[in-house]
């Protein structure tokens, strides 16, 4: 029993680094599905800022007015 503890301190490092190892993989898979999943809404986030754009060439200046308020 007491060979088995002197062991388990050596065994430790090996398996902890096999574990964050797995753990990174697995969250570096995650990262790239949540980009992937974020393109639509850079695209429409996008149109959207194009589309204020457009409503303020079309409007007349009141910036005089915001900065008396």
């Amino acid at each position: 029993m007491s060979q088995i503890l002197y062991v388990l301190p050596a065994l430790a490092c090996p398996v902890g680094m096999g574990a964050m190892m797995w753990f990174m993989m697995r969250s570096g898979h995650k990262s790239t599905a949540q980009a992937a999943a974020a393109d639509p809404r850079e695209k429409e986030l996008a149109a959207l800022r194009e589309e204020i754009a457009d409503l303020r060439k079309t409007m007349p200046d009141h910036s005089d007015q915001a900065h008396t308020r």
